[in-house]
């Protein structure tokens, strides 16, 4: 199979950009001559490679490829930046998949640390589905909840991110004027990420041997969650991370004293041996070594 650089450069550029317009302008090129490296791609390797329709997927054997063509990207991006070349004009860019609350919290500072001229294309997923992600080749790292190494990737353990059942004391003196029974539980309105999110579920599942159901938020942000549950919209699981100063000063007061849930995290990323996700990772790793440090509070 012969596989040109230029061919897969283009069909890189179409799946990151959306459409082969956006692809063209990255790359300097005419959007004919990106459709012509695809279809030549395409007919090196005997498969549709490319879904076209807005945006721009992968199919299935275009993920094999598009993992192929981002490690090719990475692995040049080292080699020129070892060559000598100026980070500025030939930056590294590493896509990564992150869980919100990490990404609302430690992340962010963490890759401000890293090396100049490596550049971010952050992917938000729940971290129990950022795994996929990693095996279709969308991103070459990835926060995970999951120990077990994806195909082709390596893993580490960062910690682990403590959350508890919070919410205002207004909220608390309303719903919970009894304790954290299961008929409180039942009738208490609850704020969830978005329908992937099964923390608050879990403590239902944990607090009764029935389904229960009570009324729902969904709040996709991860500092959006937070401020709905200080305004009393319901209880929520909120992490240690962002809410020591709200129980210290009593804007919010947990509603199930001693229940703890700990989300153990973990760094998996390709197994390549690239300078530039080599430094990602340990940045990331001092960082979560940090943040993540077990407490003596429960």
């Amino acid at each position: 199979m012969d596989l040109q650089l230029d061919q897969l450069r283009a069909f890189e550029a179409v799946i990151t950009e959306g459409t082969f317009e956006a692809a063209a302008r990255r790359l300097r090129i005419t959007p004919s001559a990106i459709s012509q490296r695809i279809k030549a791609l395409e007919e090196a390797t005997g498969r549709i490679l490319v879904q076209r329709a807005k945006p721009v997927r992968a199919t299935e054997s275009g993920h094999t490829v598009l993992r192929l063509a981002r490690q090719i990207q990475l692995l040049a991006g080292d080699t020129a930046r070892e060559l000598g070349g100026d980070h500025r004009s030939s930056p590294v860019r590493v896509p990564l998949a992150v869980n919100a609350d990490s990404l609302e919290t430690w992340v962010i500072p963490a890759l401000g640390r890293t090396p100049r001229g490596v550049c971010f294309e952050i992917h938000r997923e729940d971290e129990e589905h950022t795994t996929q992600l990693l095996r279709d080749g969308t991103v070459m790292a990835a926060i995970t909840a999951t120990a077990q190494p994806v195909q082709g990737c390596k893993v580490d353990h960062l910690g682990a991110i403590r959350y508890r059942p919070m919410a205002s004391p207004e909220f608390a003196n309303t719903w919970f004027t009894d304790g954290a029974t299961t008929q409180s539980y039942a009738n208490a309105p609850v704020v969830l990420f978005d329908r992937k999110d099964d923390l608050q579920d879990r403590l239902l599942r944990h607090r009764s041997p029935t389904p229960l159901d009570p009324p729902r938020h969904y709040v996709p942000s991860s500092t959006g969650f937070a401020e709905a549950v200080r305004l009393g919209l319901g209880w929520g699981m909120l992490p240690d991370l962002q809410t020591r100063d709200d129980r210290t000063t009593g804007r919010l007061v947990t509603i199930d004293p001693g229940v703890v849930i700990d989300v153990p995290l973990y760094w998996q990323q390709w197994r390549l041996d690239s300078p530039a996700l080599g430094a990602v990772a340990a940045t990331i790793a001092a960082a979560a070594a940090d943040a993540l440090r077990p407490t003596a509070e429960t």
